[in-house]
């Protein structure tokens, strides 16, 4: 039903992974594979969203998905942002970077960014970080548009079905990069992939897309055992040949092992996903970290300054919990291989039960 739906091969889809992995040659690669491939576009200029969206395009006639963040509310206390400006003055110095000792101007480009997806004639649009309201869903419909959200507990999934969307992404806690959450509390709403998807699936009637921890036909396997119509993966796609995550990232997720991850709000002041560094664990004893999206310009120059020397220490690497199955391989290599697992694993089950 969520292939006919997406006008897709494969029940796989490609998360909409912000800050520049998620290429133009990424996107159309996996769409064109048979699944869905996703823009992450959550920090880009309605502009470079629309230069991007052309790119994509022209690569592929496939459907693809656009990721988009929805606003929160936060407060913006001066002083402590002030204060947390002189903290990472050591980080720029650290880089040869200017100090900065100002407020930056936070924008809020999301009703710019819709506008140009809608403009563009995509058909699919995803949204996390909150929940989407009925009136911009019935406005979504309107334009021809399948809505997907993201929950992290069986409350925001809820939520999001009373509301109109679609289909919901489950989110477990095991996933790569920024937590879903938007109703409960960030802590207590880390629930594994294996325990939230069967009680998500039993609560609501749309469609249920699994993600997190999901790296092969294995996890595809126990996600459709568990109920869900499709599954999601983040952290494989990192490290495919058409990915935009940086070298020092790919080389990280390729050389890890189980326990090299960790929540943090460090780098966004947002409850995220990624491998410890010296500047996470740093910031984590910081005397107080302003609220997402703050934090996340705060510290956005020093990232791509250590990203751009190859600096480990002092950039963001998201990556979820099964990291260390990662493969270097083409992103069509791996919806292929994915099939192949999948279809192995779901065969040998049978062969075992009778």
């Amino acid at each position: 039903m969520i292939c006919k739906r997406l006008n897709i091969k494969y029940p796989i889809i490609q998360a909409g992974m912000a800050g520049g992995p998620t290429t133009s040659e990424l996107v159309a690669a996996v769409s064109n594979a048979g699944a869905l491939g996703t823009l992450g576009a959550g920090y880009m200029t309605p502009e470079d969203i629309r230069n991007v969206l052309s790119q994509i395009m022209k690569l592929t006639k496939k459907p693809f998905a656009v990721n988009l963040f929805l606003p929160q509310v936060y407060e913006k206390n001066e002083q402590q942002i002030l204060s947390m400006q002189k903290y990472l003055n050591k980080y720029r110095k650290q880089l040869g970077i200017p100090e900065v000792y100002s407020v930056p101007d936070i924008q809020d480009l999301f009703e710019q960014q819709l506008n140009v997806v809608i403009e563009a004639e995509v058909k699919i649009v995803s949204f996390t970080f909150n929940k989407p309201s009925a009136g911009l869903i019935e406005k979504l419909h309107n334009s021809g548009i399948t809505v997907i959200a993201t929950a992290t507990t069986l409350k925001e999934a809820k939520e999001l079905e009373s509301l109109g969307v679609d289909m919901i992404v489950a989110q477990g806690s095991e996933a790569g990069g920024h937590r879903g959450t938007f109703l409960d509390v960030e802590d207590e709403a880390l629930i594994g992939t294996m325990a939230l998807v069967p009680q998500i699936v039993d609560a609501v009637q749309c469609p249920v897309i699994a993600a997190g921890g999901i790296m092969d036909g294995r996890g595809m396997a126990a996600a459709f055992s568990l109920g869900a119509s499709a599954v999601q993966l983040g952290t494989a796609f990192l490290t495919v040949q058409e990915s935009g995550a940086s070298e020092i990232h790919k080389s990280a997720i390729l050389t890890s092992k189980d326990t090299d991850t960790k929540i943090t709000q460090a780098f966004s002041g947002k409850s995220a996903r990624g491998f410890k560094n010296e500047m996470m664990l740093s910031l984590e004893s910081a005397p107080s970290l302003p609220p997402y999206p703050i934090q996340h310009v705060l510290t956005s120059d020093i990232r791509k300054e250590a990203a751009k020397q190859g600096n480990k220490e002092l950039v963001s690497m998201w990556a979820g919990q099964a990291s260390a199955l990662s493969k270097k391989q083409t992103a069509k290599e791996l919806i292929e291989c994915l099939v192949h697992e999948y279809r192995t694993t779901i065969s040998k089950i049978l062969t075992e039960w009778n």
